[in-house]
């Protein structure tokens, strides 16, 4: 069904505020994949803050143009889905983890920080841990010091604590 003139100015718009928040898009290609396992794609998607559309490409160009996503204007064509996330990661992580388990979602490009990103670029981006895991890890390296000398303090604690109490321990007994 073809849109109105006003019809695609809303849909540019929607898209254009959701480039100007996001920090990455990623691109697939879905041909063949089924209703069933595109909606459970989007939901899962959705829970990750991934801003999931199938997009006319001269609507997707439109709504890009001026923005940091505009360098891979050249990689639409084709029947492509659009994600686009304001965490860094999280539109190449439900992208990748999908095309895993489906073979029919190509992974096309991906951008991000104004660079343009190959199918392997965008499988290192999902790769890198979410920030909650990267933020646990810094904290444990933190801790790690401070925990550990605890524990060498506590063994000499109880090491001196072993050598003072011996010698109460055989007055009480005699």
């Amino acid at each position: 069904m073809s849109l109105n003139r006003s019809e695609k100015e809303a849909v540019i718009s929607e898209v254009t505020s959701l480039a100007a928040k996001a920090q990455t898009l990623v691109m697939a290609e879905y041909r063949g994949i089924t209703v069933a396992n595109m909606d459970k794609l989007r939901v899962t998607a959705r829970s990750n803050g991934v801003s999931l559309s199938v997009l006319k490409n001269t609507l997707a160009r439109r709504a890009v143009a001026g923005s940091s996503f505009e360098v891979a204007a050249d990689q639409m064509t084709g029947p492509l889905i659009y994600g686009f996330s304001e965490d860094a990661v999280a539109a190449a992580k439900v992208v990748a983890e999908f095309a895993k388990t489906n073979d029919k979602l190509v992974i096309r490009a991906g951008v991000y920080g104004g660079k343009v990103l190959d199918v392997e670029g965008v499988k290192q981006l999902a790769s890198i841990p979410s920030k909650e895991v990267l933020l646990a890890q810094l904290c444990g390296l933190l801790m790690s010091p401070i925990s550990r000398t605890a524990v060498v303090l506590g063994a000499l604690a109880a090491k001196k604590g072993e050598g003072a109490a011996a010698p109460a321990e055989e007055a009480a007994a005699a």
